[in-house]
């Protein structure tokens, strides 16, 4: 594993509520390199004393109780260097600290992504070292298009993370096994079988002092361009031949390569903002109305757009991708929901659901809806779940990415041609959205969201 970190905008929002905690998890459970050193390089004020005492803060507010016993080790773990993240002498001066490869992290705004790949072009780096950017990549197809160019000046493609938390959950991982490891599921993963497929992110939380960010992003460039896009390529990919990176990463980008862009924007896709109302917490203001929020910009708290997979596995299945905040329920999931039997022997008036298999993103759960008899009258059904909890993974999705970042293993980062498929399947809705088309709705936080054809799907 490389043994030093360089964290770019060290003292920034995302360092404190992700980066940080998460090291710290790992170094409570042995799983970092006793030798690793962390080099903060910010524009803030702070000498090494003041910077150790934010990570333990930091880890503190925002980690777990395992966390929360490795904060001290963490903190004595990390240096300081006062510079501009933009500015190449700030990372030949943190370089400067150590010797050998170092993993650069750009823990910052995405508009400093550009500026920071340059900086470091310019400055050089170790053979050998790797450079984390983290979501957004882009804001659209273009602007990806450029960062991946800007990126390849500086590092070969295997060193570059483009890293993506999702994929270090423990359920999204699940999809491999539960697929490609069970004669069980494999045979019927198709379209004779599987009737629609639902991946859900609802939130009950609003925007919790994020406006700075998400009221430039939106749910769909939030959510649903990079998260929830990751998730449906481990639904509906086609088999590896192994579970190496190129092979992995080769079928993620076959499918998205195969997903078409909405044809009727107004009729696929929904977007809407959350008005005033009392969501779980308490009562939650207009979203027009929060602090940071410039109402002009019509941006979006809910998103659900249905997607169609032109292959033969999956053609006519909609997908549907739906992420809202401020909404009455935590709902977190992919539901995979089977066609109904062809013909039921029962007796009339009997209309039992389809089997539906969820996996729950958050908790980590897998559910299984079937029909059998009822208890009384022996001809009459009714439906059950079978369910399993899974156990808690032993580090968190971020540090699980992190692990890998250290290790050199880029199965769970995003490649640079994935990234561009994802937006070319979501520049069209936003080229649309901004004409107006669909409009823009309300909902009021704390409901369950906007209403209209196609969604919500049917009952499980």
């Amino acid at each position: 594993m490389i043994s030093r970190m360089i964290v770019l905008g060290a003292g920034g929002d995302l360092a404190a509520r992700l980066l940080l905690p998460a090291l710290a998890g790992l170094r409570a459970h042995g799983r970092l390199p006793d030798d690793l050193a962390i080099v903060g390089v910010d524009r803030a004020a702070m000498d090494d004393a003041t910077f150790r005492a934010h990570v333990r803060t930091a880890v503190g507010v925002h980690g777990d109780a395992a966390a929360r016993s490795a904060a001290e080790a963490l903190a004595g773990s990390c240096t300081y260097r006062r510079g501009d993240a933009t500015d190449p002498d700030a990372l030949r001066a943190a370089l400067a600290d150590g010797e050998g490869p170092a993993v650069v992290y750009l823990a910052l705004p995405p508009p400093v992504f550009a500026p920071a790949i340059r900086a470091a072009a310019e400055a050089g780096l170790p053979e050998g070292s790797r450079m984390v950017v983290e979501k957004p990549f882009g804001e659209d197809l273009a602007s990806a298009q450029a960062l991946n160019a800007l990126l390849r000046d500086v590092l070969p493609e295997d060193a570059i993370h483009r890293v993506d938390h999702f994929l270090g959950k423990q359920t999204v991982q699940n999809l491999l096994g539960l697929r490609f490891a069970n004669r069980l599921f494999e045979p019927i993963w198709n379209r004779e079988h599987i009737e629609r497929v639902d991946v859900v992110w609802d939130e009950t939380l609003a925007l919790e002092g994020r406006a700075g960010y998400y009221d430039r992003a939106g749910a769909l460039r939030d959510m649903i361009q990079n998260h929830l896009l990751q998730v449906l390529t481990l639904v509906a990919m086609e088999p590896p031949p192994t579970l190496h990176e190129r092979d992995l990463r080769d079928r993620k980008v076959d499918l998205l390569r195969s997903i078409r862009t909405p044809d009727d924007v107004a009729a696929q896709t929904v977007r809407a903002r959350y008005t005033a109302g009392d969501a779980v917490g308490g009562p939650v203001p207009d979203y027009a109305s929060e602090e940071g929020v410039d109402p002009a910009r019509g941006t979006e708290t809910f998103a659900a757009v249905t997607l169609w997979v032109d292959t033969w596995r999956w053609s006519g299945v909609p997908f549907t991708l739906r992420s809202g905040k401020a909404l009455g329920a935590l709902r977190q999931e992919v539901a995979i929901r089977f066609r109904p039997v062809p013909h039921l022997a029962f007796g009339q008036g009997q209309h039992p659901e389809p089997n539906v298999l969820l996996l729950g993103l958050a908790p980590d759960r897998l559910e299984l809806s079937v029909t059998v008899n009822g208890p009384g009258e022996p001809f009459t059904v009714e439906e059950v779940t079978l369910a399993a909890h899974l156990a808690p993974q032993d580090v968190s999705a971020y540090g699980r990415v992190i692990l890998d970042v250290l290790a050199g293993d880029p199965t769970l980062s995003i490649r640079g041609d994935e990234a561009e498929e994802c937006w070319r399947i979501v520049g069209p809705i936003l080229d649309a959205w901004r004409t107006g088309v669909p409009g823009l709705r309300d909902y009021t936080a704390g409901s369950d969201g906007p209403v209209s054809p196609g969604w919500p799907p049917p009952a499980r």
